[in-house]
């Protein structure tokens, strides 16, 4: 016996880290002879054959432990050769392969050198489970990062789950484990089980699995992502161009498993090839420019709506495969609808079969649950400060951009990275090198991440959703920003709320609801947004908000409401639902409910919304100047008695002015006089007290002429009549 008693010892044990040293074909130094080793649990009988050799020449070799361990001398042959083992299995049959240890390391110096350096941006390509075809083989090759494990292996439906069967290969001090395994192909699934440095196993998903089964199993499976033929040729290239800045960008937030069920098929969720079809339809229709998807990346939790990743490079399987979700985007690109995707890289889940504790020590996370652990969600948070972490995160985000031609990511609770103290109360928390509350790790990771985006994409959007005053948000990095396109909003998002929820007779008092957004409106480039986080525990549909007591008030508010946000600067958010004035708070496990539609107080509130995407898609006023003060000029917002606003949207080169003026009181004031910048006829472009959409239809009968009388600074005047809880739009037409 060749091998040594306690080199075989270790290896039934499990706890070779180099398995290649000791499986496979090795010469025999000084000696014209091969040693061939082979682990073939539930094997009789183990030889080697030569497949170049005539007559495919034999060497048998002899069985050294009960459970499976192979090894023979072949004299004569100093060179490794080409070869398949040949085996007689407990149960008689005969079974012929490829050695998955007779190949070289499929990773190189270099593309290690990257890793750990965090600059390899392609990393995706390179560990997880890839189908490959090595020296004419075909199979799969494996890699993973796990430092600290003592040994690592591949197991799955192909060996039993069995980590005796398939140990990993070490590739030097990188912290990465590789193995090519022969006649592996899309399907099968697998995990790594982990020699822990605790000394305890650990039954690991791939961080880099493409794929994934159903809950409770959650095995990663084998998948080529690279098949899908795109046919979005000319709309990626369009948005290469850039330019989003003077771009309309209304955007349709949907939760994919909630919009729309069958109910003829037990309500499910409709899949990702039906909803190319069917929210594509829609979105045209209803004249988004985008749709925003919550996290489609894999969960096995559905109460997170996706906000709890364990799969951070596979698209869900609950709505079918990868190439149907590639299928998805295709089709809407070719509709001309951009597909923005939520990023979560603020935190994951503890579930102990993901990136939790992954090789027995805190590897994705901090070891100090001070900077580790986020209390108000249970989750972990990722350390930004490791160039491999770094690397996984950044890769991550391109991927979703390579792999899937996303348009854009909405990155998840910016605040929440940007903050050491974000929830904790004092001593919960650790202060950074300079004494200060700042994660300077995570704003270094945050101005990498944009940077490499858009360097590898341009065109591609990224937007934070950050709820702090945080300064530079959207400011270029090179200019100490964080290097975003744009920044939800949502101070003007909670303060229109908290005027809209009032009874409208107490509205009077909170006039400086409506107008303090201004004040910071340029500060940075914004969306304006009502999400889903608006219609959530416990604090009602966007309908039950509106501060008046019967429905047809509340949609009246509610369409008034969307008038106001569509005419205010900044590009436009609104989660599914929202439009057609759903009575019910939003539940994920359930359809939203469409046969409210049928009633005229939720379809106005739709056709308004569509009349208002149109107007907003075609008129450069209302757009193009989203983020220049220029853009926008208030005419009057004194008259907190009457609960009234009134400002111009203008595009000064084009001579285009648009009144928008806001009245929120349940009562008709006719002869209210507000100034305008030219005389001549103001049409009605938008009123949304018309009957066309459930209003009592008071207002202008499309339009009026101004007169020659200056009000409020302007050389011009309108004498309108403001119909009750509404938001009229006139353009000037000379």
């Amino acid at each position: 016996m060749l091998i040594s008693k306690a080199e075989l010892t270790a290896f039934r044990e499990a706890r070779v880290a180099r398995p290649h040293d000791l499986l496979g074909l090795h010469p025999l130094e000084g000696k014209n002879k091969l040693v061939a080793r082979a682990y073939i649990p539930g094997a009789r009988s183990c030889e080697v054959v030569e497949v170049d050799a005539p007559r495919r020449k034999t060497h048998p070799l002899k069985k050294l432990s009960e459970d499976g361990f192979y090894e023979g001398i072949i004299a004569g042959r100093s060179e490794t050769f080409t070869y398949r083992l040949r085996i007689e299995t407990n149960t008689r049959e005969v079974r012929q392969f490829f050695d998955p240890y007779a190949f070289p390391p499929g990773l190189g110096p270099q593309d290690l050198y990257l890793f750990n350096e965090g600059t390899e941006y392609r990393i995706y390509e390179k560990l997880g489970a890839h189908p490959r075809t090595r020296d004419g083989v075909p199979g799969v090759a494996f890699a993973v990062w796990a430092p600290n494990a003592r040994r690592v292996s591949v197991v799955g439906n192909f060996n039993q789950w069995d980590g005796r069967y398939h140990p990993m290969r070490a590739l030097e001090s990188s912290g990465v484990w590789e193995l090519f395994i022969p006649g592996l192909t899309e399907g099968d699934l697998y995990k790594y089980e982990i020699l822990g440095a605790d000394g305890n196993l650990h039954l690991k998903t791939d961080p880099y699995g493409t794929y994934f089964e159903a809950p409770p199993n959650n095995a990663s499976i084998v998948c080529d992502v690279r098949k899908h033929q795109w046919q979005d040729g000319e709309w990626m290239a369009r948005r290469a161009e850039g330019g989003q800045a003077d771009q309309p960008m209304s955007v349709y937030e949907v939760h994919l498993g909630s919009w729309r069920r069958l109910l003829e098929d037990n309500q499910r969720p409709l899949n990702y090839r039906e909803l190319a079809h069917a929210l594509g339809d829609y979105v045209t229709e209803m004249g988004f420019t985008h749709v925003e998807l919550m996290p489609v990346a894999e969960h096995p939790f559905e109460g997170s709506w996706g906000y709890q990743v364990t799969g951070f490079f596979a698209p869900t399987h609950r709505f079918g495969r990868p190439a149907d979700f590639q299928y998805f985007v295709d089709h809407l690109h070719q509709r001309g609808v951009g597909v923005i995707l939520d990023w979560v890289p603020a935190h994951f889940p503890r579930d102990s079969f993901a990136l939790s504790y992954f090789d027995g020590t805190h590897l994705y996370e901090h070891e100090d649950p001070r900077l580790g652990a986020h209390q108000d969600w249970g989750t972990l948070i990722f350390n930004y400060g490791r160039h491999e972490v770094r690397c996984f995160l950044i890769a991550n985000a391109l991927s979703w951009l390579d792999r899937y031609h996303i348009d854009g990511l909405r990155v998840d609770a910016v605040a929440s990275m940007l903050y050491l103290d974000y929830s904790r109360k004092e001593g919960e928390w650790i202060p950074n090198r300079y004494g200060g509350r700042e994660n300077l790790e995570a704003i270094d990771f945050l101005r990498t991440v944009n940077d490499r985006v858009h360097e590898y994409y341009p065109g591609t959007i990224m937007a934070a959703e950050e709820s702090t005053s945080w300064p530079g948000v959207t400011k270029p990095t090179f200019l100490g920003g964080l290097g975003f396109d744009l920044k939800w909003n949502m101070g003007w998002m909670h303060d229109t709320l908290r005027y809209f929820s009032k009874d409208p007779i107490h509205r009077r008092w909170h006039q400086n609801d409506l107008t303090f957004g201004m004040l910071y409106q340029y500060a940075e480039r914004f969306i304006t947004v009502f999400s889903h986080d608006e219609v959530t525990h416990g604090k009602g549909s966007m309908l039950m908000k509106m501060g008046s007591w019967s429905i047809h008030d509340k949609a009246c508010n509610l369409r008034a409401l969307y008038a106001h946000m569509w005419a205010w600067p900044g590009k436009k958010l609104l989660f599914m639902g929202g439009e057609f004035g759903q009575s019910a708070e939003w539940n994920y496990a359930a359809s939203l409910d469409w046969h409210l539609c049928q009633y005229l107080d939720h379809e106005g509130i739709r056709l308004v919304l569509k009349d208002l995407n149109r107007l907003y898609r075609e008129q450069p006023a209302f757009h193009a100047g989203d983020f220049e003060p220029k853009g926008f000029q208030w005419v009057s917002c004194w008259d907190a008695e009457g609960s009234i606003v009134a400002y111009l949207r203008q595009h000064e080169e084009r001579e285009d002015f648009f009144l928008v003026v806001g009245h929120f009181t349940p009562v008709v004031r006719t002869g209210y006089r507000i100034g305008v910048p030219r005389g001549g006829f103001w049409k009605e472009a938008i009123n949304t007290d018309s009957a066309l959409y459930g209003g009592g239809n008071t207002g202008n009968h499309g339009g009026l002429m101004a007169d020659a009388i200056p009000a409020d600074g302007l050389p011009f005047s309108l004498s309108l009549s403001l119909p009750p809880l509404s938001t009229s739009i006139l353009e000037w037409v000379g």
